[in-house]
């Protein structure tokens, strides 16, 4: 299979949309309250809307390196804020990211978020349509919540644009509700997390208690409203659990009939890597193909025109004299066919929410858990606390209990493997 160039991929979709649409265009509409341009960026802030925020993303294809070089087939969200309309096509082919975008919002937000479909390139005869699905989050309307059955699903060369009222802070998770099997395996799936009103408040009346990322003396932000400071933290991270199945992957882009009832992730990442790619701050190199060329023919080729995919990194440093002590770990698992259980050895985990709820009873009193590891399955998230007051000063390793999860398959590089270090 022959990789085009951006130029030649955009010039085929764009005759592909005259074929399906006679003499119309694909019609990219961004809306933003405060844009005039139509990229998604605020130039002149609507009075009526002092909180808006928005974003720009793209669903398409691109391919994802793995740990032992494998590279492998995705779908997925690319970030295209900032790009004009007309351009927004041609630029967002192969841009797909793994794992998408994040989105970290504040409550009392109004997010416009706008989808654009550009089609899945690599397999021309796809004509698949896309929608975003805010996992958990309480919409007022169904038609933003991205269900197909309920809701509006974009086709290729459109877009949508969703509105959100951001009324619950939390970790959740985005992604694809479009044969979601399909989708998500793919890789349509992203972090997503909302932080409170304390943030900018604090709590009891004391403004030294407003939070160190709204300009406050506080700790640097709160997960919850928690009205006791017990959700503090001064360091966070937000790690996604996945796994892909190659053999899913490689059916798909070589047009096979896809193995859904064996589906089985034989490459265990967070935030798209497998280790020692977890702990790498840089973004990932563009994918090449492998030594026999199994993608392009050519052995060593680039992919995605040599565009990176992977662009989040998993590594967590907490600088105690700097920071503080409290290391926020925004946990979601988004696997397809397994639980997951993650230990830090050496560290006690604390949660104090889950599911976006923070862990708190009906007679108000804090229901935290203390824990040694934490097992969840798909969709599910937590946000989980430690606190390194009291442990030594190194590298601390926070991985996946099952030992074969700690690496590929084929027992090379990769794995659910992170490191924790502390100063």
């Amino acid at each position: 299979m022959k990789i085009f160039t951006k130029k030649a991929l955009a010039g085929a979709v764009a005759i592909t949309l005259l074929g399906m649409m006679g003499s119309a265009s694909a019609v990219v509409n961004v809306q933003c309250k405060g844009d005039t341009d139509g990229d998604a960026v605020i130039d002149s802030p609507d009075p009526a809307h002092p909180n808006a925020k928005c974003m720009s993303l793209i669903a398409g294809d691109s391919f994802a390196i793995m740990s032992d070089t494998n590279p492998l087939y995705i779908f997925g969200f690319g970030d295209q804020t900032g790009t004009l309309p007309d351009d927004l096509i041609a630029e967002g082919i192969l841009d797909a990211e793994w794992p998408g975008p994040t989105v970290e919002l504040d409550q009392g937000d109004e997010f416009w978020l706008n989808l654009t479909n550009v089609g899945t390139v690599i397999r021309p005869d796809l004509f698949d349509p896309h929608t975003i699905h805010f996992h958990g989050f309480p919409n007022a309307s169904t038609v933003f919540d991205g269900v197909p059955e309920v809701s509006v699903s974009i086709n290729m060369g459109a877009t949508l644009t969703y509105y959100y009222n951001i009324v619950e802070p939390g970790t959740y998770i985005y992604h694809c509700h479009v044969e979601a099997t399909e989708h998500m395996e793919m890789g349509m799936l992203a972090n997503l997390y909302v932080h409170p009103a304390q943030d900018a408040t604090g709590y009891g009346g004391d403004p030294n208690t407003v939070a160190g990322r709204k300009g406050g003396p506080g700790p640097w932000g709160y997960v919850y409203n928690d009205e006791d400071g017990t959700t503090a933290f001064d360091v966070e991270k937000a790690l996604q659990l996945s796994s892909f199945d190659s053999e899913f992957h490689d059916a798909s882009v070589f047009v096979q009939p896809l193995p859904f009832a064996l589906l089985e992730g034989d490459y265990p990442q967070i935030n798209g890597r497998g280790y020692p790619d977890t702990v790498n701050t840089a973004s990932l190199p563009a994918p090449v193909d492998d030594a026999a060329g199994k993608i392009t023919g050519t052995p060593g080729e680039l992919l995605n025109n040599g565009s990176p995919t992977q662009l989040i990194n998993s590594a967590i440093t907490i600088d105690r004299a700097v920071d503080g002590n409290r290391l926020l770990l925004r946990l979601s698992n988004v696997g397809l066919d397994r639980f997951w259980t993650l230990t830090a050895p050496g560290l006690k985990m604390q949660i104090v929410g889950t599911g976006a709820r923070h862990m708190r009873g009906t007679d108000g009193k804090n229901v935290y858990r203390t824990t040694a590891s934490v097992n969840f399955g798909g969709g599910e998230t937590h946000d989980v606390i430690i606190d390194t007051s009291d442990v030594a000063a190194g590298t601390y390793f926070l991985h996946a209990t099952e030992l074969h999860q700690m690496s590929n398959n084929t027992q090379f590089d990769g794995g659910m493997i992170t490191e924790i270090v502390v100063n």
